[in-house]
């Protein structure tokens, strides 16, 4: 497997593990709770007791530290180790006694797939278009989920020739110095919010960082964290409503829960179900 720090280091990997780091510093109980709201309602219960949850590239930790409070047995990997020492961090600030293990790992990894087992929910929010073979980490993440279990995803909506837009974005801010990457902060936050109430949208830089005002945003978030790995987050990849569910329907899934972004920017978000004879992995 590539290291990521290399990756990192050449342009070709957003340091999304170094974003999420410094995200955690602003959680508290309330994002927490904002995130258990966002988690429970995409499962439609908020009782996970006795159920098994594996956070794919579980990032900041956040959903991961949802999960545990919403009383689910919790296993988290991601493949940057910045993100691995947020969520040991976010653990032992908020859960130090949890039944919550952390490590380090990538979903296209097969051997370290192979390894996890089968889990009762699934969850992999914005992660699986930042692989960069999105539709094996779809795969290999499907085949962990148990007979009648969850699988909870979310996948950058395909906008045709605005996606190509992005992905230059992404590649060029990935390739260039601190100062034209907050240029092009500030120049995606004015494109993203032009239609926004001034209130909304106003940036400024101050010290030489970007601040943005409504610091908290839905499921507990940060706008600022999150337009900073939505400007950065490469390598990318974008799908479809419908391929989503083809791709998911031929693995024995059937479709629970559905999120769109109306046609535009973001990420659309399903829940899936596993049917109870659908194949397992191999």
């Amino acid at each position: 497997m590539i290291d990521g720090r290399q990756e990192v280091f050449d342009g070709d990997r957003f340091a999304f593990g170094s974003n999420w780091r410094a995200f955690v510093e602003l959680v508290d109980e309330r994002r927490i709770k904002d995130a258990v709201g966002s988690l429970a309602g995409a499962l439609g219960t908020t009782d996970l007791t006795g159920r098994s949850f594996l956070d794919v590239g579980c990032g900041s930790g956040l959903f991961s530290l949802a999960a545990h409070r919403m009383g689910a047995r919790v296993r988290s990997f991601d493949y940057d180790p910045e993100s691995v020492a947020a969520t040991v961090a976010l653990r032992d600030r908020f859960a130090p006694d949890a039944d919550w293990t952390i490590s380090a790992g990538s979903v296209l990894d097969e051997e370290n797939v192979a390894g996890l087992g089968r889990f009762d929910i699934v969850y992999s929010w914005g992660v699986l278009h930042h692989t960069g073979e999105l539709w094996r980490a779809m795969e290999n993440a499907a085949g962990l989920v148990a007979p009648e279990g969850l699988l909870f995803i979310s996948v950058y909506n395909d906008q045709g020739w605005e996606s190509r837009m992005w992905r230059r974005v992404k590649r060029r801010y990935n390739k260039s110095g601190a100062l034209a990457r907050r240029l092009l902060v500030l120049g995606s936050a004015a494109y993203i919010y032009r239609h926004k109430p001034l209130g909304t949208a106003l940036g400024m830089i101050r010290g030489g960082e970007i601040t943005l005002v409504r610091p908290r945003r839905a499921r507990g978030m940060s706008v600022r964290h999150d337009l900073i790995d939505w400007v950065g987050g490469y390598p990318f990849e974008v799908a479809k409503p419908e391929e989503v569910f083809a791709f998911m329907r031929e693995r024995g899934f059937e479709l629970r829960h559905l999120k769109t972004c109306a046609g535009g920017i973001g990420c659309n978000e399903y829940v899936f179900e596993r049917s109870s004879d659908a194949p397992a992995r191999g």
